[in-house]
């Protein structure tokens, strides 16, 4: 009972989960990694060594090459002679036949050419007559000789001198006495006495094939531990290439051994441990807010674990260079849909992981470290297709100057600098393009929006804010009024104007269900004065509600949905509240029925919406536009909202809030500004004094 009491403690619920996610992350990582990552090498013929000095690390022979090793087992098979067994009683008994068939003689022929015939049976059979598919196979193959085993002897005959069934049928007709007769003689149909004697011996010519083979010799030298097989920038000769892929074939096969392959298992395991630990840390100190968005949380560490398997892949398949995998995209990703500082962090922890798995990973890290680096810095937000473009294109080129500058570095001269590499770092920047789409399914996956599907909703086409200009159009006046006001407060203070200008659009989509009741949409008639004070602050605060599920009706985003729960807070319907008090002081009054069901404003974005919805709406009822009647508005709204509380669960400072005042005095004096009275034009003066002068 004690130990689910712990697991229903929060803390040790977000211990569990951190813990969870940790162990899984190193679980996977860890299992796709290989073993022998340090003997991936990416070798060519003919090209410069890009790596450090090598020299061999212990005692290894040199292997032949397949080529070799083919071209020797082909040389001794050409000695080869396969084992076949001789029957003697065959032949004996297909003569024997064809006597007794033709005991009354051969139609149409002299009684002598039956005994002719088996004469010449005997001579084939005593030559030898094996199957026709291995008769053919011999005759395809090398082999020049078999060995024809008669009792206890083995004798090596030329395949020219034995038979198949088919050749030793035409050898008969051969012969100048049944040559004449072959028409007759077909229809004796001779071929049926005609049958192999020559047995193929599986046992014995495995045996001596395996023979011949285990003499051939799989190395042809011997590297010694210490000795220099090559240095950076020589060129990789055939035979150092050799050298090098024995190197390759013995470790792996040393790698087979379970001690060594459990120690390297174990400082897997510790350092990718290590490396989530510290990721782990950092979320829990500076991003704890994370932890209580399983999708969020979720999408960082799967990012890590799948580039981390898609590297081992790459790694494994030596013909695909690994920088051929977009890195750089993981902190555009994060980016967009998180913050800077989380998107560094991620990509440096999925680079550190990767990196190990690597030759050497001093240029890796390097290279990809520096890439994401411009790539946060280079997009801020993502608005436009144009920007992934121009993010692709710059993080490609200083991707390619870091890895020229580590090449300048280790090289003497400049020819023995591998270019190759930058092709793939060419094809790296292509596949950074394919984020575009990308980013619309984690998007859906994980539940995020971005700034993309923000500016499609702001589109004042979009079916939902069309049937607003239509069906309320004093609300849509006023949403498009609040969403300039509020994204101008959040520019000013650093907050999200995009998705401050989207949430304002449809802070008040509820009002659709009864326009008539909000003064923006009445035109003289106020159906307010045929219902009670409780009646009409229940409809005016339906407004949220309404909102909230016609925001499902149409699937908007969970942000969306955020600004019009919070738009009011907590707050009262104050013009039916006070007026009920006043005309009923004497009874109590239950605020619960005219309260917004809220919650109040926990982003800095949703108080910008608050303070911004509120003076907007109040400045309509200024008698005169003035710039002190602006201000005392400004101030006396937002004063109050901040004495009610309903920024106490929002992370905006008093400075900010100092800022809104600042924009919302400006924009309203702009927006209410005086106009200048134009003079009439006095057209019969004008006339008459035209008169006068003609």
């Amino acid at each position: 009972m004690s130990s689910f009491n712990i697991i229903k403690d929060p803390y040790w619920r977000r211990m569990l989960i951190r813990i969870t996610l940790v162990i899984a992350s190193v679980a996977i990582v860890v299992w796709s990694m290989p073993r022998d990552s340090r003997t991936y090498f990416h070798v060519e013929t003919g090209k410069p060594w890009k790596y450090a000095e090598f020299t061999a690390p212990y005692d290894f022979p040199v292997y032949k090459s397949e080529a070799a090793i083919k071209a020797e087992r082909d040389s001794v098979l050409r000695e080869f002679e396969p084992y076949y067994k001789y029957n003697t009683e065959t032949g004996s008994q297909m003569v024997h036949k064809l006597m007794n068939d033709y005991a009354q003689g051969i139609p149409g022929l002299p009684a002598d050419y039956l005994f002719f015939i088996s004469n010449r049976l005997h001579s084939l059979y005593d030559q030898g007559i094996m199957e026709q598919k291995e008769y053919s196979e011999l005759h395809n193959d090398t082999s020049k000789t078999i060995r024809v085993v008669n009792g206890n002897e083995a004798t090596s005959v030329s395949i020219q001198e034995v038979y198949s069934p088919k050749t030793a049928y035409e050898q008969l007709f051969i012969d100048p006495k049944l040559a004449p007769q072959r028409n007759v003689l077909k229809r004796c149909n001779l071929n049926d006495y005609i049958v192999p004697n020559l047995i193929y011996d599986r046992e014995r010519s495995e045996a001596s094939r395996d023979e011949l083979l285990s003499g051939i010799a799989l190395a042809s030298g011997l590297v010694q531990k210490g000795q220099k097989i090559v240095d950076r920038g020589e060129i990789v000769t055939e035979k150092t290439y050799r050298i090098i892929e024995s190197f390759k074939q013995e470790n792996e096969r040393r790698n087979e051994d379970i001690t060594q392959n459990q120690i390297s298992l174990t400082g897997q395991i510790l350092y990718v441990t290590i490396i989530m630990i510290c990721f782990t840390v950092y979320l829990s100190l500076y991003r704890i807010d994370y932890f209580d968005k399983p999708r969020s949380i979720l999408m960082l560490y799967a990012l890590i674990v799948l580039f981390a398997m898609a590297t081992a892949l790459f790694m494994r398949n030596t013909f695909i260079h690994v920088y051929i995998l977009p890195y750089a995209m993981v902190p555009i990703f994060i980016r967009v849909f998180m913050d800077s500082r989380t998107a560094f962090m991620t990509h440096f922890t999925m680079v550190l992981i990767c990196a190990v798995m690597l030759q050497h990973p001093f240029e890796f890290i390097a290279v990809e470290t520096i890439a994401g680096l411009v790539a946060i810095s280079s997009l801020r937000e993502l608005s436009q297709r144009s920007q992934l473009f121009k993010t692709a294109l710059i993080v490609t080129a200083v991707a390619m100057g870091v890895n020229l500058a580590c090449d300048w570095m280790r090289a003497d001269a400049l020819t023995q600098i591998d270019y190759s590499t930058y092709n793939y770092l060419a094809v790296n920047g292509i596949a950074m393009l394919f984020g575009y789409p990308l980013l619309y399914l984690l998007e859906k996956a994980f539940g995020f929006t971005s700034d993309i599907t923000l500016i499609e909703l702001s589109n004042t086409n979009n079916e939902l804010l069309r049937k607003m200009s239509e069906v309320a159009p004093g609300t849509f006046n006023h949403s498009i009024q609040v969403a300039n006001l509020a994204g101008e407060i959040a520019n000013k203070i650093g907050a999200k104007a995009q998705l401050v200008r989207t949430g304002a659009l449809y802070h008040d989509i509820g009002k659709l269900s009864n326009p008539i009741y909000f003064t923006e949409n009445q035109s003289g008639i106020d159906p307010h004065e045929m219902l009670t004070d409780i009646e009409s602050a229940q409809i005016i605060i339906s407004h949220v509600t309404e909102g909230l599920k016609m925001a499902d009706k149409y699937d908007l985003p969970q942000v969306i949905r955020e600004f019009i729960s919070t738009h009011h807070g907590q707050g009262k319907a104050k013009f039916f509240y006070i007026r009920y008090n006043n005309e009923h002081p004497d009874e109590p009054v239950d605020d619960l029925l005219f309260t917004y069901p809220g919650p109040n404003p926990f982003t800095r974005e949703q108080a910008c919406l608050m303070m911004a919805d509120g003076v907007e709406a109040a400045s309509r009822s200024l008698p005169d536009y003035t710039e002190q009647s602006i201000r005392q508005l400004v101030e006396r709204i937002i004063d109050s909202q901040v004495a009610d509380g309903y920024f106490r669960e929002c992370p905006i400072t008093f400075r900010d809030i100092q800022y809104a005042k600042t924009v919302l005095i400006e924009k309203l004096k702009t927006v209410y500004h005086t106009r200048i009275s134009y003079p009439t034009e006095k057209k019969e003066a004008n006339a008459e004094k035209k008169g006068e002068a003609e």
